[in-house]
């Protein structure tokens, strides 16, 4: 995984960013926290500069969570149901992110990303159920800054440790993630509440 990774930065540089994450929130089989940490890796490194990696990780995501977007409205869900298993979206994972997006709506744009194998759906589902581009770059963009700042930031401070992010996810995800969605539900009806 070092190997691939340490090739495609290495060749293309910021530009290998944006095009790794493209193709990884489509829905292609890329470890994205992993290239995350990895280029966080390479900013401890003194070899990539921070902000740069950052604004490179957010536009990719920004634009392969568009992409995703507008294929949901051009497409819908046929398409999905129907090529989504060649993209490691399986049927599980399509009724496991319904489900989710019935309950969180929008927020699910942004706290999808943390979660394995849902942020590949949201936009699709955004797309589908035709929210206003206006409400979903809000929340997906917001969640593409968030997101690329965290794990660049979490392989900056893990240094030469930054490949055990990937047993970290694998381990720990499992209690984190629930909790985590647990936590924004929780924080979205509180600010709801004091709205009213």
């Amino acid at each position: 995984m070092a190997h691939h990774l340490n090739d495609l930065i290495g060749h293309y540089g910021y530009l290998g960013i944006i095009i790794a994450l493209i193709g990884g929130i489509i829905g292609l089989p890329i470890p994205d926290e992993v290239l995350l940490t990895y280029v966080g890796f390479n900013v401890f490194l003194g070899e990539m500069t921070l902000v740069p990696a950052i604004l490179s990780a957010f536009f990719g995501s920004c634009v392969g969570i568009s992409l995703s977007y507008f294929l949901g409205i051009k497409l819908g869900l046929p398409f999905l149901e129907k090529f989504g298993p060649k993209f490691h979206i399986t049927d599980k994972r399509l009724k496991k992110t319904r489900s989710l997006f019935e309950k969180l709506g929008p927020y699910l744009l942004f706290i999808g990303y943390f979660i394995p194998g849902v942020r590949h759906i949201t936009a699709y589902l955004a797309g589908i159920n035709r929210f206003s581009f206006k409400k979903f770059a809000l929340f997906a963009y917001a969640g593409a800054a968030f997101w690329s700042i965290t794990f660049i930031t979490l392989g900056r401070l893990l240094g030469n440790e930054w490949h055990k992010v990937e047993s970290y996810i694998s381990k720990y995800s499992m209690f984190a993630i629930p909790l985590f969605v647990l936590l924004v539900i929780l924080a979205i009806v509180y600010f709801k509440k004091r709205k009213i």
